[in-house]
């Protein structure tokens, strides 16, 4: 298999061939810059500070994002411990799409529901796991599919070059449509990883080809976390929830499952706009129980959260699912949400950094330079 590995430096690049197995090479810290390697199944990113995988096809867990159990913190040596970082899902809207179920199917065949809704269940384990990772108070339905995190097709993301950073940008078409809808609108992510920082910066951005009235892209931010009664994190810190200084959870709230409904839930329409939105977890070992650094995901313009839950699942997963935009769209019309995601010794660096970039939704990046944007 070939590889390429490329090395950026600040002034210039060298380019190196290398012949061997994808990614089975010794972490070697590139000197100037970041560094990029690159085969036909994913993209490696190694800063100074961190390393990251960005799959292209056939990925450990799910298509998009980060790789699961690729990002990791040099500093400290902790990885992420869920299924992948910033994975993303339908392109949705408030409703139920019960009466669609029949008539949805993807092009290869296979029906495309977007959940078993409840009230349609006879197995009464599938019901009752429904409620637990859904809940039962807010209906939502499919606007256009697929589910991009595990039915996205390969793909060709650009890699963008530049002076101290790395930039990603994968492009993706929706295939297919509710009833009276059109398939065709284009998801973007770009992800940039800067030389020097234990973050990355990350946008999402929907190119409609539909009206909604309240559309939204539903998003995994930061990501899950997998867990055996608190083994691999010791608690969890929501910045927009009980007063301005947020919520810490003890690890003990997620030992038995519960609906995203219950508890430590979000809406716009039922909360006050926070100042900053922030989703971290506490790593731990699970060998010696020594806590590591905080897992944040933050969304730099809060306003732009519909809704965001922290729930435990069946099964020993907590989801920190978060849904963007929830306004109205006409074809034609973008949407898109700005986060930063990275680790942090401490609460109080994640509010120093928010602060830093608040306040914007969208991201650019080229051979010149990379900004936020509003």
């Amino acid at each position: 298999m070939l590889q390429r590995i490329i090395w950026f430096r600040p002034r210039w690049s060298l380019i190196f061939i290398w012949l061997g197995g994808a990614f089975g090479l010794p972490s070697v810290a590139a000197e100037d810059g970041p560094r990029v390697i690159e085969d036909d199944r994913a993209i490696k990113i190694e800063t100074d500070c961190l390393e990251a995988v960005i799959p292209k096809k056939n990925p450990k867990h799910w298509m998009t994002g980060i790789e699961k159990g690729s990002f990791l913190d040099k500093a400290t040596g902790f990885r992420e411990v869920g299924d992948g970082l910033m994975v993303v899902d339908w392109l949705m809207e408030p409703g139920s799409d019960a009466d669609w179920d029949p008539k949805i199917f993807a092009k290869d065949g296979n029906g495309v529901s977007q959940y078993s809704w409840y009230e349609n269940e006879t197995d009464p384990g599938r019901r009752h796991y429904t409620l637990m990772a859904h809940g039962s108070s807010h209906r939502k339905r499919m606007v256009e599919g697929p589910q991009l995190c595990h039915r996205m097709k390969p793909v060709q993301p650009e890699v963008i070059r530049g002076k101290d950073f790395v930039a990603v940008r994968t492009t993706y078409q929706f295939e297919y449509a509710a009833p009276g809808r059109k398939a065709g609108s284009r998801w973007t992510q770009l992800v940039v990883f800067p030389q020097g920082q234990r973050y990355f910066l990350l946008m999402d951005k929907i190119d409609s080809v539909n009206d909604s009235p309240e559309m939204f892209l539903r998003n995994d931010t930061p990501g899950c976390v997998r867990h055996v009664k608190g083994d691999t994190f010791s608690e969890i810190y929501l910045s927009y929830l009980s007063g301005p200084k947020g919520i810490r959870i003890p690890a003990r709230e997620f030992y038995e499952p519960f609906p995203p409904d219950l508890k430590f839930g979000y809406r716009r329409d039922m909360h006050r706009i926070p100042d900053h939105f922030i989703r971290a977890y506490r790593l731990r070992d699970p060998k010696t129980g020594a806590d590591g650094p905080w897992l944040a995901g933050m969304t730099l313009e809060p306003s732009v959260v519909y809704e965001a839950w922290c729930s435990q699942r069946p099964g020993n997963i907590i989801v920190l699912i978060e849904e963007v935009h929830g306004k109205p769209v006409k074809a034609g019309e973008s949407f898109s949400a700005a986060h930063l995601v990275g680790y942090f010794d401490t609460i109080e660096a994640m509010h120093t950094e928010f602060e830093r970039y608040k306040g914007h939704t969208g991201l650019v990046a080229d051979a010149k330079g990379w900004r936020l944007v509003k």
